[in-house]
């Protein structure tokens, strides 16, 4: 799906279906330097089985145009608008890293128009290192390089695909090449920089999901799992095995767990 908001493109993948106003809406948003493709099998799934999809290019990010936006608060604002620009006014939102965070804004944000939170791969607060910040807004291969090799667990990184024929750390490596060089060092940076998680989740009143990887080692589930009394219906998911990108690793479980809120 295409749309214009403020005279800038928007892609929103909707899973292969139509959008249909009279179906509740499901908003997937992806991670730093990510786009929509990281939810293909959640967001055609969901989009089969009586759900409409948004799955969101963020701004500077796939087929979104830029510049990318610089805080997880413009960037809420920003998920908000796009939504309403394709007729979705109630919505359920589920994010990934960068994107959790983008979601729990959001939804502290959106008042009665939020029907439910999943947060993948969420920590309260994501702090980036002050050397990946600078390889990342120097442009830097290492960059790409050091998300790559701490986005998966050991046995996504020898292979352990559930399709035949790929490699998912040489598909993240692609991923993460192919996006602009400014929008992810203003991803990273606007993740270091966010610290409201516990004022946004103090306002939310709707059932939230966690959804952790056991092996993760950029957002380690015993931070999320400490910080989840902070709302008040929350269930958290730990899948065993799997590292920091799980819905890559682990599509059909983090699509079980989705499906409980989504």
């Amino acid at each position: 799906m295409e749309l214009d908001l403020g005279g800038r493109r928007v892609h929103a993948g909707t899973g292969g279906r139509a959008f249909d106003r009279d179906l509740p809406t499901v908003v997937l948003l992806h991670g730093a330097g990510m786009d929509h493709t990281v939810f293909a099998a959640q967001a055609r799934a969901l989009a089969h089985h009586g759900r409409n999809v948004l799955a969101f290019d963020l701004p500077g990010h796939g087929g979104s145009d830029g510049p990318a936006l610089t805080s997880i608060g413009e960037l809420a604002d920003w998920v908000l608008a796009a939504a309403s620009a394709a007729g979705a006014e109630r919505l359920r939102l589920a994010g990934h890293s960068m994107g959790a965070l983008v979601a729990l804004e959001a939804a502290a944000r959106g008042g009665g128009r939020v029907e439910a939170l999943a947060l993948i791969g969420f920590a309260p607060e994501m702090r980036v290192h002050p050397d990946l910040l600078a390889a990342a807004r120097d442009g830097q291969h290492d960059a790409v390089e050091l998300m790559t090799g701490w986005s998966f667990a050991g046995r996504g990184q020898l292979g352990g695909a559930r399709s035949p024929g790929m490699f998912l750390p040489g598909s993240a490596l692609r991923l993460l090449e192919r996006a602009d060089p400014k929008s992810l060092a203003a991803d990273l940076a606007a993740c270091d920089a966010y610290g409201g998680a516990a004022d946004s989740a103090g306002k939310i009143r709707v059932p939230v999901l966690l959804l952790l990887g056991g092996e993760d080692r950029m957002t380690p589930a015993s931070r999320a799992q400490r910080f989840a009394p902070g709302f008040g219906d929350h269930r958290v998911v730990v899948l065993p095995g799997a590292g920091h990108l799980l819905t890559v690793e682990e599509p059909q479980a983090s699509l079980a767990a989705l499906r409980t809120v989504l």
